[in-house]
């Protein structure tokens, strides 16, 4: 019959740590170290979760631009063909268009989470093709929108 370490034995006993595997915590208990990111192996959801951060921080750096649309209608139509003009140049084509791509990232991405969150797709396969199609959904909502916005003659160059 085996038995199973037990946490005063030697292997598992935080005094006899010589490997950094424990870190004594302020409130003086001892924990395990988390692993840090030498000990995972990149893979294709990390991407996924990582890009989802970015996109948040853009869309709420977008909610400035936002807001000076808001604001340039607000003071009047002096100040509402200003903001048009610049956001209508391609550098301003150029923000929107990025906003719109973090938009629909964040919009599948949240998706692919609550999936998750439902108890599926947690497969290690699963997962990573999950991420593959919120990233692919996300380039083809963006390009079907400005295409449409092209095709209309709503936005020109």
């Amino acid at each position: 019959m085996s038995i199973s370490p037990l946490p005063g034995d030697a292997s598992n006993d935080p005094a006899d740590d010589q490997s950094g595997r424990f870190v004594l915590q302020p409130n003086g208990r001892v924990r395990p170290l988390s692993p840090h990111l030498q000990v995972w192996r990149f893979h294709l959801t990390m991407l996924g979760s990582i890009l989802n951060r970015v996109a948040a921080g853009a869309l709420s750096f977008g909610a400035l631009f936002v807001v000076g649309w808001l604001a340039a209608a607000a003071f009047g139509p002096d100040a509402y063909a200003g903001f048009t003009a610049v956001m209508g140049s391609p550098v301003g084509l150029l923000v929107w268009f990025g906003l719109s791509l973090a938009g629909a990232y964040h919009l599948t991405s949240g998706i692919r989470h609550m999936t998750w969150d439902a108890g599926e797709g947690l497969t290690p396969k699963t997962a990573t093709n999950l991420t593959v199609v919120s990233m692919v959904a996300a380039v083809l909502i963006v390009a079907v929108f400005w295409g449409a916005l092209f095709l209309t003659g709503r936005v020109v160059l």
